[in-house]
């Protein structure tokens, strides 16, 4: 079975960049600049996450977003009908699905698909009706993997907090189960995106273990380290790590 490795994209997650924004109640630092802006210093994508209380990106954000964003539109969010309305009147790239309570703090489990089935299906059946492709965050779990495939998504995105706090001290053990994932995805037909807690620190090691990685999805940790390095020496520092 080969393991050819797609070129992995980086998706910079701009949320942090509102919530600093709202902080004020201004225009400062403004998220149509940064989304510029990291496309221009070579980022694949922009991300973002609009919650229900808007407490960092914002529904009309993501429509001032759309026609600056030249590289691949990824919206992630729980697929409730505001939700739903939002995707399909400025179509993204991609839909990101996430199992989110309205007041979670942030993105901490994937979906337990096989109770949630019908509802997954119906919602990537429309995605897909509008152009959209799908990915469903999920666990490592092989059975949660085959249960996300049954929906007809095109993409899964591991939740990668697991392997961030276990890198430290056994980088092996820590990627070992999400390469298997990844191979169970792979033989389903699924594309592989990744996401939470990957940073400069551990980020180059996943890259180089994970078979057929399309994509990750970094915001909490590019910004931080953007405070130090200046953004546009933070982007070209994370795609370095996916060379």
């Amino acid at each position: 079975m080969s393991q050819t490795k797609p070129t992995t994209h980086l998706s910079v997650n701009i949320n942090k960049i509102a919530t600093l924004r709202n902080a004020r109640g201004e225009n400062r630092p403004s998220v149509e600049q940064v989304a510029a802006d990291c496309q221009a210093f070579g980022a694949q994508g922009i991300t973002v996450h609009p919650r229900p209380d808007e407490r960092h990106i914002r529904r009309a954000d993501v429509f001032a977003l759309r026609p600056i964003v030249k590289v691949e539109f990824n919206i992630e969010g729980y697929p409730d009908e505001t939700f739903m309305e939002l995707v399909r009147r400025n179509r993204p790239e991609q839909v990101t699905l996430v199992p989110d309570s309205p007041d979670a703090l942030t993105s901490s489990a994937g979906w337990n698909v096989a109770p949630n089935h019908d509802f997954l299906c119906s919602i990537v059946e429309r995605l897909k009706d509008s152009g959209i492709r799908t990915s469903i965050f999920v666990d490592i779990d092989p059975d949660n993997i085959r249960a996300a495939a049954a929906t007809g998504t095109d993409r899964i995105e591991l939740y990668t907090k697991p392997y961030a706090d276990l890198y430290p001290s056994d980088p092996a053990a820590a990627v070992a189960p999400y390469i298997e994932a990844a191979r169970v995805a792979h033989n389903l037909g699924l594309g592989i995106n990744a996401g939470h807690d990957l940073s400069l620190e551990n980020l180059q090691y996943f890259h180089q273990a994970m078979p057929w990685l399309h994509e990750v999805s970094i915001g909490h940790a590019l910004i931080c380290d953007a405070l130090y390095l200046g953004l546009e020496e933070t982007i070209h520092r994370y795609l370095a790590c996916l060379r």
